[in-house]
Parts: structure tokens; sequence; C-alpha cells
């Protein structure tokens, strides 16, 4: 049986192996393991080789294969030049030595003068632990050199992000990616129009535009980039998001986003966004600074369709509360009063009938809708023809509105975070009341679950506040940005999902109030970079005022017809539901089934006399 065993050479060569790669060389080692065998008379041999295989990695398909002739029952005898090339990980060496033992494989190490069938060498695991030894020390080095590269802005691993390619003439630099380029930029616009990553997707998908690793194969780029995908135009939902996430494309490189704990983890770990290098303005930008920054804030706010499949409404995630601050939620629900049969109005989130935990804070999402068209018609047409005074009106309300507002969010802070140290106080006392009986366990359990979720909501409220005052103070009002979103629409005819996004960073819509018998609702918008603003009174062009005074009469127009046909559908609802049962409805309903029948009865003795 022994016979038909066969001798393995086993070499191996890595990157690693540092000024000995002349010696250590496969040709080098193959040499001495043939001369070996030869003169040992250990034949048939059979080589096997890894080259460029590190000895910290076990997946290396030279050993991969050599394990599988050791589980086959194949090999008598293994050889090598060292232990070191069989790994680096003295317990996984050991391991194997374990193996090999019980199998009744000979090893040999030639130069460190191994042969397991000339009995126990004391020093052989001390020679593993050197191995693994001087694995962990050039790991150790190969990581300062590649901090001390990221630190000075290179970039140490081949693939680059989507939209870039390296310069030909010099592999650190980056170029732009024309083609790619323009599909990152229609990506952001898509998410500025209101639409999810996975919608995006889908549209990507339709168009047929390419996947970023079927477009980089197309192009035959070199960077490193995986082609094992079925469908060339089939996008996925996360790798939208991860695109519009990635801060490369507003021009800064980022660095050491992912590292390893030790030498032998080879799956590595995601570093904390703090842990980053980024190195500013280091790279072409493709995206610009406030589109960006847009699209962050709105893959924030989530948005959810109907379950009928119907897209969120564009006011989704921008309506809140005065009174409780949590977000108004957009009912779509069936409306047995309304002709279309369909709710479409905004409610507090907090609102419940039994509870009466906050007020409803009902608006009709049409009517928010024409009134924040109205505002932004306004404030653009004032800041179009009254731009200086704009610019020193925004100055002196900013400085108003800041010191209230962090004022405000002082006191609450300082209110919370006196109720969550009275909190822990009480805490303690319950304890202390469970563990000398006086009170139930099931009392004790109650508490003590209400007063844990209480610490829970406070330590929310403690970070908000303390976000919303840094912010503040960080927080310069930036006019000349909120001018040239102004420019940047010359006719606002109609309310569109961008323009939303674009002009309003939030609503804050009031409880109705009566007053002298009218109803009023107060609602506050909150512009993009200059926040609330009292647009004044200003002179408008006879020509702008009809064009106003047109569109309030078409809508107005169109709210009476409205009017008038639920007015006229409820009549007849009404007038229905008296006739039916009655006797007149009983009498006419039967003359009507004599008539139907007389006629049906006429109609076939014509037919019979035709026949």
């Amino acid at each position: 049986m022994e016979k038909t065993r066969k001798t393995i050479l086993y070499a191996r060569l890595s990157r690693d192996d540092g000024e000995d790669s002349v010696s250590n060389s496969i040709q080098n080692q193959r040499f001495l393991l043939e001369k070996y065998a030869k003169d040992n008379g250990l034949e048939p041999y059979q080589h096997i080789q890894d080259d460029g295989w590190s000895g910290t990695n076990w997946n290396r398909p030279g050993w991969q294969e050599l394990m599988t002739e050791v589980g086959a029952g194949r090999v008598g005898t293994i050889i090598t030049k060292n232990l070191d090339r069989m790994g680096r990980d003295y317990l996984r060496v050991g391991l194997y030595l374990e193996q090999f033992k019980e199998a009744g494989i000979r090893l040999i190490a030639i130069n460190d003068n191994i042969d397991t069938f000339a009995g126990e060498d004391d020093f052989t695991p001390l020679r593993a632990l050197f191995a693994e030894w001087y694995a962990r020390d050039t790991s150790r080095k190969i990581r300062a050199v590649f901090k001390a590269r990221t630190e000075a802005g290179y970039h140490c691993t081949g693939a680059i992000p989507y939209g870039y390619l390296h310069d030909p003439k010099d592999r650190q630099k980056w170029i732009v990616d024309e083609e790619a380029a323009k599909v990152i930029r229609y990506i952001f616009r898509l998410v500025i129009e209101g639409n999810g990553v996975y919608q995006i997707a889908k549209i990507l998908e339709q168009e047929k535009i390419m996947i970023p690793s079927a477009h980089l194969q197309a192009i035959g780029a070199d960077n490193n980039c995986r082609n094992n995908y079925s469908d060339p135009y089939l996008w996925r939902g996360g790798v939208v998001g991860r695109i519009v996430e990635r801060e490369e494309y507003l021009g800064n490189k980022v660095l050491r986003k992912t590292y390893n704990d030790n030498f032998k983890q080879k799956r590595r770990k995601k570093n904390p966004k703090e842990e980053c290098l980024v190195h500013e303005g280091a790279i072409p930008q493709i995206v610009d600074t406030e589109t960006w920054h847009l699209a962050q804030k709105l893959r924030k706010t989530v948005r959810r369709g109907s379950i009928s499949g119907a897209p969120p409404h564009r006011l989704t995630g921008l309506l809140y509360c005065a009174d409780c601050g949590s977000k108004l939620t957009h009912d779509r629900g069936v409306d047995s009063h309304k002709v279309n049969g369909t709710k479409n109005h905004y409610v507090c989130g907090k609102y419940r009938t039994r509870t009466k935990e906050c007020t409803i804070h009902f608006i009709r999402a049409e009517v928010m809708e024409e009134l924040l068209l109205d505002t932004i018609r306004r404030i653009s047409y004032y800041v179009k023809n009254h731009e200086n005074d704009f610019i020193q009106r925004v100055s002196e309300l900013s400085t108003i509105h800041h010191e209230q507002s962090i004022k405000e969010s002082k006191k609450q802070l300082e209110k919370s975070r006196l109720r969550y140290d009275e909190l822990f106080y009480l805490v303690k006392k319950l304890y202390e009341s469970f563990a000398t009986g006086k009170i139930p366990e099931k009392h004790f359990d109650k508490l003590i679950t209400d007063y844990d979720e209480e610490q829970n909501t406070l330590e929310k409220i403690i970070k908000e506040r303390q976000e919303e005052i840094e912010a503040w103070r960080a927080e310069t009002t930036n006019t000349n940005e909120f001018i040239k979103l102004v420019k940047k629409y010359t006719d606002i005819e109609e309310l569109s999902n961008q323009m939303v996004n674009e002009f309003v960073d939030k609503i804050v819509v009031h409880e109705r109030e009566q007053v002298h018998s009218k109803r009023t609702q107060q609602i506050d918008i909150h512009f993009s970079f200059i926040g609330t603003f009292e647009i004044p009174q200003v002179d408008i062009p006879p020509s702008e005022r009809e064009k106003q005074r047109a569109k309030e009469l078409a809508r107005l127009e169109l709210e009476k017809r409205e009017k008038q046909r639920i007015s006229s559908t409820n009549r007849s609802r009404i007038h229905r539901a008296k006739y039916k049962g009655t006797a007149k409805h009983e009498a006419d309903l039967a003359k009507r089934r004599a008539e139907y029948a007389a006629k049906k009865k006429a109609q076939t003795q014509l037919e019979s006399v035709q026949i």
C-alpha cells in the first residue's frame, strides 16, 4: 500500500519574503526539493507550488490541491524547503502536523532538519511560532507603510469609485469618466425629483443604462471590477444608494475606509466615518456641493408609497406638527363622502381619536401645495426685484431667529437633563423598595419598564437638542445660495418635485383657530439656506398681477365646480336613501318589471312569426 503513495514536493513564494526572494525563488526551491528526493530514493514525486501567495492565507490553490491529495490517501511523503513554506500560523501548522502524523504521512523540512520519521523534534513548534512572528512583524511593517501612504494622499488599492478612471500616465491621478459621470449626475437629479433608490434602479434598467461593472468592461478599463453579472442593465437599489452616498463625487479622496484587526483576518471591517482619511479637493468633482448635500437630506427622509403601488406624496416628510414636533402623516384612505372616494390630506402623526395624545392639525394636500406654490412665486419675485433689501432683511431676521431658537432649545435640553437625572434616583429607590419587599414584583416590573422607556426617549431628545444647538452655532446664513436657487427658475408655472425639494427645508403646521367666526391656520415654511422669511408687501406690475389674478380665479372656479358636484352627488344619495323601500318605490319597481316582461314577450312572438 505504501508503494502506491507518492511524494509531494511543495514550494511557496510570497511577496513578503523580501530580501530572501532570490534564494526562496520557486526555481531554487524546485531544484533543492528534486535533488533531495532523488538522493533519498523518494520517487515518483509530484511538484505542487504556490507562487505569490502569503503564508497566512490557507486558501491558496496549491495547498488546497495538496490537501485534496492527502484526503484521498495518495500521499506518502511531503518535502518542503522550510517549515514556514507550509504557512505562518503556528496553530494551523501544528494541526496539520498532527493530521499528517495520523495519516502516516512523512514530513521533511530540509533546511530545518525536520523528518517526522526520525522521531519528535522539540524545536518544531518553536520554528512554527517564529514563522508566525515573522508574518506578524511583516504585516505590521506593511500596515505602517500603507498608513504613511494614505496620509500622504496615495490610493493603496486597485479599485477606484465608479465615475473615475486611472490616468494612464500616473495611476495615482484620477480622471473623470465622462460617460459614467453623466449617469451619476442623472441619478442625483432623480433623487432630487423625489425618487427612491429602487425606483431609480428600475428607471435605469428601463432606459438600458449599463451597470458600473458592465460599463467598465465595455470600455476596457482596468479597475479591478467584478464581472460576475447576468444582466448588464440590471441595477440594484443598494448600488444606487452607495453611489448617492459617495463623498468622492464632491472632489474628496476618501481613504482608509476599511481595516484589519490582525494579519490573520482576511475579511476587512468598515472603518467609522470619523476614522477615514478625507483629502478635500484631491480629485475632480462630478456633483456640485448643493446637489450632493440635498440628496443626502432626501435620502434620510422615509417616504413610503401606497399599498396600491402609487408613489409617495411629494410633501411627505416635510410637514411637522407645531405642538408635538412629530411629522404629519399623509392619509390616502377611502372617503365615502367624496366623489372620487379617496382622501388626500395630512394629519399629525401622534393624533389619536381615543388617547388625545395630540390634536389633528388637519390640512388638505392640495391646499398646502397651492399655498407653497404661491409663497415660492412671491418670494422669487421679491428676491429678483429687491435683492439688496432681501439680503438685509434675511441678515436681521436670522440673528433674531437663531437667538430665540437656541434659547428655547437650551431650555428644553436643561429640562430633559434634570428629568433624566431624576429618573436615575427613582430607579435606585425602586430597586431598594423591591429588595426590601415594599412593592410586589409585578408593580416593580411595570415601573422599571416605564422608567426605561422614558429614559430612552429623553436620551434621544437630549441628543437632538445638542445637535440643533451645535448646528445653529456653526450655521452662517447663505443668502447667496438662495438667490442663486431663485434665479435658476425663470417662470414658476406649477409646483414640481424638484422645486419642492430644493426650496423647502421643512413646513410647520399649526392647529386651526376660530377667529371672529372665521377659521384660520398658521403655516410656517422654512426655506433652504434662509429658514423662515416673512415676505413684505411689494408693488407687483399690472401684467404680473393679472397673471396671478387669472390663476387665482381659475383655482376658485375649480373649487366651486368641485363643491357643486359633491353637493349634487350628496343630494342624489339622500334622495335615493329616502325613496328606497317606500310604497311608491315598490310600485315603480313592479311597473318597470311588467314593462320589461311585456317587451320581452313581444320580441319572442315577433321572432317566432319570422321563423
